[in-house]
C-alpha cells in the first residue's frame, strides 16, 4: 500500500512539474514574440507564469534553455518528447506511394509546423549575435535538413519522384521552399495567406521533383 501510495504521489508530482514547465513556456513565447529575446528577463517571465524566478531557474537553467524548450514545443506542437519524425502523421506519409500525393501531405503538415514556429523562430534570428542563440539557430536548421533529407529519401521511393535528382539536391529544394525563410517573405513580409503560400510550395515542388 505505502508503495503505491509513493507511486502515485510521484506521478502526481511529475504531472505538477510537466504543467509548470508548459505554463512557463506559454508565458514565455507570447512574451519572447512580444517583447524581444533581449528585453524579456527571467522575472519578466517568472511572473507571466505566476512562478518563482527560483522555480524557473530550476526547472530551465538558463533563458536560451526557456526558448529552446519554446522552439521544441512549437515544432512538435506538444511537449511529448516524440520526433516529428516518429509521429503518426509521418508514418503515414512513408506509406503513402504516390510522391504526388505525399509531397501534399508533407507540405500541410510543413506549414502547420512552421507558422506555430515562425514568430519564435523570428526572435531567435533576431537575437543570433548571440553565440548561445547562434548556436541554438544553427541546431535548429541542421534539426530541420536533417529531418527533410530522411523524408526525401523515403520519397525517392515513391511514383513519380523524377529520379534524374538525388537525394541531397531534392532536400535542398524542399528545405528552401517549406521553410521559415521563405514564409517570412511570402506571407509575413508581402502578405500572402497561408493558403497561397502552400498552393505555391506545392506547385513548385511538384514541378522541381517529379517526373510529370
Amino acid at each position: 500500500m505505502a508503495t503505491g501510495s509513493r507511486t502515485k504521489n510521484r506521478a502526481v508530482r511529475a504531472e505538477k512539474s510537466r504543467a509548470t514547465r508548459l505554463r512557463i513556456v506559454a508565458a514565455a513565447s507570447e512574451l519572447f514574440a512580444h517583447d524581444g529575446y533581449l528585453q524579456t528577463t527571467m522575472a519578466d517571465i517568472a511572473r507571466a507564469a505566476d512562478v518563482a524566478v527560483q522555480t524557473l531557474y530550476l526547472s530551465f537553467g538558463s533563458k536560451v534553455a526557456v526558448l529552446a524548450a519554446a522552439l521544441d514545443i512549437a515544432i512538435a506542437g506538444d511537449d511529448d518528447p516524440i520526433p516529428v519524425i516518429d509521429r503518426p502523421s509521418h508514418a503515414r506519409l512513408r506509406d503513402e506511394p504516390d510522391c504526388a500525393q505525399a509531397l501534399r501531405m508533407f507540405v500541410a503538415a510543413g506549414i502547420e509546423i512552421i507558422e506555430r514556429v515562425y514568430p519564435l523562430y523570428a526572435v531567435l534570428r533576431a537575437a543570433a549575435a548571440d553565440p548561445e542563440l547562434a548556436e541554438l539557430l544553427d541546431r535548429n536548421k541542421r534539426l530541420r535538413f536533417t529531418t527533410y533529407e530522411t523524408v526525401m529519401r523515403e520519397m525517392a521511393n515513391k511514383t513519380g519522384f523524377d529520379r534524374r535528382l538525388s537525394v541531397r539536391r531534392a532536400t535542398e529544394i524542399l528545405y528552401t521552399v517549406v521553410s521559415e525563410e521563405t514564409y517570412g517573405l511570402l506571407v509575413i513580409e508581402h502578405s500572402w495567406t497561408a493558403q497561397d503560400w502552400s498552393e505555391w510550395a506545392h506547385r513548385s515542388l511538384r514541378a522541381e521533383l517529379l517526373t510529370t
